[in-house]
């Protein structure tokens, strides 16, 4: 009689297989959880070219693509941050700070050379990047609190720098507003940026040291110290990659306006961080893939191409963007769980 306790915690003990496959399932719906997404932003395309035929059209689509781009690039940034178990609320203002520093710079050289205003632009961004990982890394300041001061103070000298005014497309010459018309390879300047920034990123984290280091230190940062990564180096590191992509923004920003404003991009670094969301980058640190952020930049994209097409009120359509983003992070959730569920099984198996 004494052995049937025994039995019986010892059947309890072992998992049963509708829960191995429960588990099973999760791990595929987490690896496959970029395709989940990106069937999801097929099957709104179609809804919406059945409402609207002109959005499947060619020119739309390249208008789409190029509206997404710089949040594509800017989402990279952001992408590792939030991997670090960071955030970065202050690339709206180095956006804008680089973007008319840049922009006053042309209109007094109007011979200045693009690929010259492009790396003015990414420099000032560095600059700005740099100092925030150096508050973020070796001071020890939260990076919330870092970033939200450093955002007003960029904010700040973007109009100092300006005295208030704009820089107006009259201002800026043909060659500087061309980065943003002109193409490469035949392919709209914009996306050609975008795409080489997701080709060194896609390298950068899955096949270099420094990329699988940076993942550790958001997975585990007190294992990571001990195992002899240099978590200072990574978290400067990530901050000043940020900054130099908004830097770059910046000016790709400008040319594609043609205007550079004070408050130019202000609380767009909210549609990144819900484009990274989207894409699966875990606020918790240590997950994202540059898939899912490509993902989630373009199903933000459409959103907002698709949106206006509809004849959907502007104020609805921050309300629907909202709702996807929730339901996004409520699914992140779930997978998480069930991931962690996962693992609980298999140690016990």
């Amino acid at each position: 009689m004494a052995d049937k306790p025994m039995a019986q915690q010892a059947a309890q003990a072992v998992p049963s297989g509708g829960a191995v496959r429960r588990a099973s399932l999760s791990v595929h719906i987490m690896r496959f959880r970029e395709l989940g997404l990106l069937g999801f932003v097929v099957l709104l395309a179609l809804l919406v070219q059945w409402r609207n035929p002109s959005f499947l059209t060619l020119e739309n689509i390249n208008d789409l693509l190029r509206n997404a781009a710089i949040l594509s690039i800017l989402a990279l940034g952001m992408m590792l941050v939030i991997v670090t178990r960071g955030i970065d609320l202050s690339i709206g203002a180095t956006l804008a700070l680089s973007g008319m520093i840049t922009a006053l710079t042309v209109s007094a050289n109007p011979g200045m050379h693009p690929m010259a205003a492009l790396l003015l632009g990414t420099a000032i961004g560095l600059a700005c990047g740099s100092l925030l990982g150096w508050f973020v890394a070796r001071l020890g300041i939260l990076p919330i609190i870092a970033t939200l001061g450093m955002m007003n103070v960029f904010r700040g000298l973007t109009f100092t720098i300006s005295g208030g005014k704009w820089v107006s497309a009259h201002q800026m010459p043909d060659s500087f507003t061309g980065i943003a018309t002109g193409s490469i390879l035949g392919i709209n300047t914009l996306i050609f940026i975008a795409i080489v920034a997701y080709a060194v990123f896609h390298y950068f984290v899955n096949h270099t040291r420094t990329g699988r280091q940076i993942y550790a230190v958001g997975s585990n940062p007190e294992a990571a110290v001990i195992s002899g990564i240099p978590k200072e180096r990574l978290l400067w590191l990530v901050y000043a990659i940020m900054g130099a992509l908004s830097g770059l923004c910046g000016v790709l920003w400008v040319a594609k306006f043609a205007s550079a404003q004070g408050d130019t991009a202000m609380g767009y670094e909210l549609t990144v961080i819900a484009a990274c969301v989207l894409g699966g980058v875990s606020i918790a640190g240590g997950v994202g893939k540059v898939s899912g952020v490509l993902v989630g930049s373009l199903l933000i994209g459409m959103l907002n191409n698709a949106l206006p097409l509809l004849n959907v009120s502007p104020f609805w359509q921050t309300a629907i963007q909202g709702g996807i983003i929730l339901l996004a992070v409520l699914a992140n959730v779930w997978v998480k769980r069930s991931v962690d569920r996962n693992h609980l099984l298999r140690r016990r198996i």
